[in-house]
């Protein structure tokens, strides 16, 4: 077993350790593993996000984030570069659809009629699809990866451990439904979708889920994590920063936006998928979702 691989398996077992032992330390972490959300943590959420959600911004300055979006993100990795998200090593662990592909025996020179491929949305400068190329070497596991800003796209590509022979990085607007795809409609066997469709405008949401779900085959497997309603990230925000409804500006210029488990079923099911497991806690939804 190569190193990668161990130290993935390493941190798989290190996962879920970080237990609540005293309940004034409920919000110094912005998860905490195997702790109830009850009813007195919920009224005082909500309590939090009621207060930092007036006033909302005005129309032209909403308009404005919604203009210069691209600009942002480009800004955001050009100071951030590849140190501000961590390697998303838990991934076998969140999404264990993908362990058949630890540890394969298959060498490179997998058929192409052999290749399983996964489309990575929003990946950033790679802290998903590298852990992901890494740990499963010499597997039929191909990739296209893509997001929305150009310097990421290209940091990305320039990244030491990127593998073009297993991966095709390119930018793609994921609201563009007329943007000409590297593969064809209905051809994907997986999608990843985490912490993407929150960093768009609401109204965007149905037309990014659609363009997406076009992606993938017949039983193809979306794979989907983001910000759940009350994750700290939210209850932290100072009044000012509220768009509108659950939907924030970071200082930075980027935007998120909180989702419930229902509004998440909802928008998948109206796009024809089906859901297949999910796990909710007070910081994330996640679910993986059948076509």
């Amino acid at each position: 077993m190569s190193s990668v691989v161990r130290e993935g398996l390493e941190k798989r077992l290190q996962f879920g350790s970080r237990t609540l032992k005293h309940e004034a330390d409920v919000f110094q972490h912005n998860a905490w593993d195997n702790v109830e959300w009850n009813v007195e943590r919920s009224a005082e959420a909500a309590a939090k996000v009621s207060e930092n959600s007036t006033p909302l911004l005005s129309r032209q300055e909403a308009d404005n984030y919604e203009r210069q979006s691209s600009f942002y993100w480009d800004e955001f990795y050009r100071q951030h570069s590849c140190g501000f998200f961590k390697d998303r090593k838990w991934l076998f662990t969140e999404f264990p659809e993908l362990e058949c592909f630890i540890g394969s025996a298959n060498d490179h020179h997998v058929h192409p009629d052999q290749c399983k491929w996964l489309l990575e949305v929003g990946c950033g400068v790679g802290n998903t699809v590298i852990p992901l190329m890494q740990a499963t070497a010499g597997s039929e596991l191909r990739f296209y990866a893509c997001d929305f800003s150009s310097v990421a796209v290209d940091l990305l590509r320039r990244n030491v451990a990127f593998d073009a022979n297993r991966c095709n990085a390119f930018v793609w607007d994921i609201c563009d439904e007329q943007k000409e795809l590297p593969f064809a409609e209905r051809s994907l066997d997986y999608v990843s979708l985490i912490f993407v469709l929150s960093s768009l405008d609401p109204s965007k949401f149905g037309q990014a889920v659609a363009n997406v779900v076009r992606c993938l085959k017949p039983n193809g497997l979306l794979l989907f994590r983001d910000y759940g309603r009350y994750d700290m990230a939210q209850l932290r925000f100072k009044k000012g920063r509220c768009i509108s409804d659950n939907f924030y500006a970071r200082g930075d210029g980027t935007r998120v936006y909180f989702f419930t488990p229902e509004e998440v079923d909802a928008l998948f099911v109206k796009y024809g998928l089906e859901k297949d497991v999910q796990s909710v806690d007070s910081s994330y939804v996640q679910v993986a979702l059948k076509k």
